[in-house]
């Protein structure tokens, strides 16, 4: 369980402090607007209603004491760009900063954030690729080169197993897991048979995925 500080209750602000709660981490959430910060309530350990460009009331939070700094501020990003090295200056340990453009990133990183995330760009990229093709289920992309894809068997694999397809040697991909009727298979080995209506959950380069499977 770790503590974290988010800043900025917005949409996104409010997704993540329930999915944090979720996920039973201490959360502290500020806004500057009370609605926000009352309709997160139920989701977090403590909040409060202040301007956190305001130097004295961020650091009357403690921010030196949590694990995790969030500023996920999307609607002004002066404030976000103020918040963020003010956090950075009173000690936080961790700043990651909500950014929509890359010249945005920029400035975040040089002023105090140690992350950046891209929500709107982030799910535009899955929107696309999710949908571009109908044997393509999920994706998670971890760097700008490598990704995760959950992707439907192709037809001529069906009935081989991993280890006669030979599958990391004749694409550089790895098939992390088979998934059944909503069951996941973590166990795989070369014995492994990969049967019809299961999806695979593959890791790799990016470029060798959407080669291997016509993406």
């Amino acid at each position: 369980m770790k503590s974290i500080l988010l800043i900025g209750l917005g949409r996104f602000g409010r997704h993540i402090a329930i999915k944090l709660d979720e996920l039973h981490h201490q959360v502290m959430a500020v806004d500057k607007e009370d609605t926000r910060v009352n309709a997160v309530l139920p989701f977090v350990t403590n909040a409060q209603i202040g301007d956190a460009t305001n130097e004295d009331f961020l650091s009357s939070l403690g921010v030196e004491n949590f694990d995790v700094c969030i500023v996920a501020i999307g609607d002004n990003f002066q404030n976000s760009l103020e918040v963020t090295s003010l956090l950075k200056e009173l000690g936080a340990r961790m700043v990651v900063s909500r950014a929509a453009r890359d010249v945005h990133a920029k400035f975040l990183l040089r002023n105090g954030a140690d992350e950046i995330v891209y929500p709107e760009r982030q799910l535009a990229d899955w929107v696309a690729i999710r949908y571009s093709a109908d044997h393509i289920f999920d994706y998670i992309e971890l760097d700008e080169e490598h990704a995760i894809f959950e992707i439907s068997i192709p037809e001529e694999w069906i009935g081989k197993t991993i280890g006669q397809l030979d599958i990391r040697k004749k694409y550089n991909i790895n098939i992390m897991a088979l998934k059944t009727n909503d069951i996941m298979n973590l166990k795989i080995s070369p014995d492994t048979q990969l049967l019809k209506d299961s999806t695979m959950f593959v890791l790799g380069e990016t470029k060798h995925i959407q080669k291997c499977f016509h993406i």
